[in-house]
């Protein structure tokens, strides 16, 4: 019996790494990226009313017209970080400066939920007065 004991196969020891849990936190680590990334491009946050209209396609990313609570206009454009507020005129001028670079410029108005409906056609007025002939009403797509 104690030769059978003496005979035992010692294990032998392995010299790898185990990956498999560095590969489950890069995941979580990714998905986390991917749901705060869209977050932090935000600069305000718009309570937008909902609607049951598609979304449109284009390859073409529009410009965007926001109307605050307080009446103030900001203008994004598709290359700009953060919208710039302006006054109604200079907005005017800004666009109609784009319209005459490109016919087939889009603007999209978004406003929140609780902004006078005055403001809001306000806005589409002075984006009119600049000769922008595609504009469209932002909406939560719920």
């Amino acid at each position: 019996m104690t030769a059978a004991i003496g005979r035992r196969k010692r294990r032998k020891l392995k010299s790898e790494i185990n990956v498999v849990p560095y590969i489950d936190v890069m995941l979580v680590l990714l998905i986390i990226f991917m749901v705060t990334a869209p977050l932090l491009t935000l600069s305000f946050d718009v309570d937008l009313p909902n609607s049951q209209a598609k979304a449109l396609e284009s390859k073409q990313d529009p410009v965007v017209v926001s109307v605050r609570l307080d009446g103030q206009l900001t203008l994004k454009l598709p290359d700009a970080k953060e919208p710039a507020v302006m006054e109604a005129a200079e907005l005017q001028a800004r666009l109609g400066a784009l319209s005459a670079q490109d016919k087939n410029l889009r603007v999209i108005v978004a406003a929140d939920r609780a902004v006078a409906y005055e403001k809001v056609v306000a806005a589409m007025d002075v984006i009119r007065r600049a000769n922008v002939e595609k504009v469209g009403l932002a909406t939560d797509a719920r």
